[in-house]
């Protein structure tokens, strides 16, 4: 009786130990989404402050965009083959050191460096989601995994509700990022007291060859990509950089399949068990991005133009309070759903009931209710589906390789969002209230509509997963 009561609280310390662990990495993850929203409504205020064009001001945020899609792949494969606790705890570092960086700026160049820092932080989801392959229990992976996505749609509506604060009591730019730098102080106290690196170290060496490549050829289609309508997508810089991209990539590629240990293996991005999960984040990107950015403006524009709230930004994160909620709610229900279904249907349902979420908002975006019913929808959705989506990318694959399989879907997701903001950024624009710059009715309804179509596909490439699934064991 004895022996069995020293198991049970064993067990009970080892199940307290991993909640722990699950609140540090939430906790980073939040601070991550935070900091990657709470300078979209600043843009504005910043160009003002340091009397610099659109164009120059928009670095404040494409720095990030860079730096994160670089450092994805790169610390994610360093987590494998080091221990993912030691690269959570340098990205945070690399967070809250670019957070300092960023409040005491006094010029845009500076601000651009600490953002960039900044930017490395995007790789922590991907390593946090391998900790939690490695560390916890199977039945209880995809519940975890779930919490962890959720911070993304829950740290970017609170980043809203932050800036919206701040915005209304002081012209400066600098308390936002004194809260982001104090925040990631807390998450790595949090993770160094509390996660443990449980999981097999790949070994060997880093591909620094390969390591180059990817960066170049990611920095070149990123920038061709989030800058192609201030530049004119038949520029000759864009048309540069696309045409550095293909020759770049081909050569990685080259340089990848003759490598006995290289940077990615290719079978993580294209392999018949990783590419629909891929495919599936690309487009569920495409959607996340879509839903910050277009429901955002959105709110905010004056209803003299025939349409919108005239909302502040405070106004948009409050609006957003809803999807917060069903996000969270419904990342705890992921796993439950996953046991029943798997994480392929799992993420078709989750994709559906995002697709209906924006498809309203698409038919009924009249009035505040309307808004509200959307977003209820969206944060169900987008619960269940980045749950299933990160459980997804590692099922299939070696357990020292869950770092890189879960940063590359990461790094997919990135490339999404991009193109996502090209597409509804070119919509915006073109389609105008006559006589004026702002965007008419149609060109939101119409950047719904595709948004809600690219989760439709998404449907569908869940559907392919889970056909080509049956049977196939998960690694590990």
């Amino acid at each position: 009786m004895a022996g069995v009561a020293v198991a049970g609280s064993g067990a009970a310390i080892r199940s307290r130990q991993l909640w722990l662990t699950l609140l540090a990495l939430s906790m980073a993850g939040m601070v991550v989404s935070v900091q990657q929203t709470v300078v979209i409504p600043l843009l504005p205020r910043m160009m003002a402050g340091f009397g610099v064009s659109v164009d120059e001001v928009a670095w404040v945020f494409t720095a990030s965009l860079l730096v994160g899609a670089v450092a994805t792949p790169l610390l994610s494969r360093l987590g494998d083959m080091y221990g993912k606790k030691r690269m959570i705890l340098f990205t945070v570092g690399l967070l809250v050191l670019g957070s300092v960086i960023c409040a005491v700026s006094l010029t845009l160049p500076v601000l651009i460096v600490g953002r960039a820092l900044q930017g490395a932080s995007a790789a922590l989801i991907p390593l946090a989601i391998g900790m939690i392959r490695d560390s916890f229990p199977a039945q209880k992976v995809m519940t975890a995994i779930g919490v962890v996505s959720a911070t993304m749609g829950i740290g970017g509506n609170l980043g809203m509700i932050v800036t919206g604060v701040i915005a209304d009591r002081t012209p400066s730019h600098h308390p936002v990022f004194w809260i982001t730098a104090g925040l990631g102080v807390v998450a790595i106290v949090l993770i160094a007291l509390s996660a443990h690196d449980s999981g097999a170290r790949a070994g060997g060496r880093l591909d620094l060859v390969g390591a180059l490549l990817l960066s170049i050829w990611l920095v070149c289609l990123l920038l061709a990509v989030s800058k192609g309508n201030d530049w004119g997508w038949g520029s000759p810089q864009v048309v540069a950089l696309f045409a550095a991209t293909a020759v770049v990539c081909a050569v990685w590629v080259f340089s990848q399949l003759r490598l006995r240990a290289p940077m990615v293996r290719l079978d993580l991005l294209v392999g018949r068990r990783s590419l629909p999960a891929n495919l599936a984040a690309l487009l569920l990107g495409f959607a996340m991005f879509g839903s910050f950015t277009l429901v955002s403006s959105f709110v905010q524009t004056p209803s003299s133009a025939g349409y919108g709230f005239g909302g502040s930004v405070l106004d948009v994160g409050l609006y957003a309070l809803p999807s917060t909620v069903t996000m969270l709610v419904s990342s705890f229900m992921a796993g439950r759903i996953s046991g029943r279904l798997g994480p392929a249907r799992s993420l078709a349902v989750g994709a559906a009931i995002t697709a209906a979420a924006f498809g309203w908002f698409a038919i009924f975006n009249a009035s505040v209710s309307d808004l509200i019913v959307a977003n209820t929808l969206q944060g169900l959705g987008f619960g269940v589906a980045y749950a299933a989506l990160g459980a997804l990318a590692v099922q299939h694959v070696p357990m020292d390789q869950s770092g890189i399989a879960s940063g590359v879907n990461s790094l997919v997701r990135s490339i999404g969002g991009s193109a996502s903001g090209a597409v509804t950024a070119a919509l915006l624009t073109s389609i105008t209230v006559a006589g004026t710059a702002v965007p008419a009715r149609g060109a939101y309804v119409l950047s719904f509509t595709i948004v809600a179509v690219s989760a439709v596909a998404s449907v569908l490439v869940a559907l392919v997963a889970a056909a080509m699934a049956r049977g196939v064991p998960e690694v590990g």
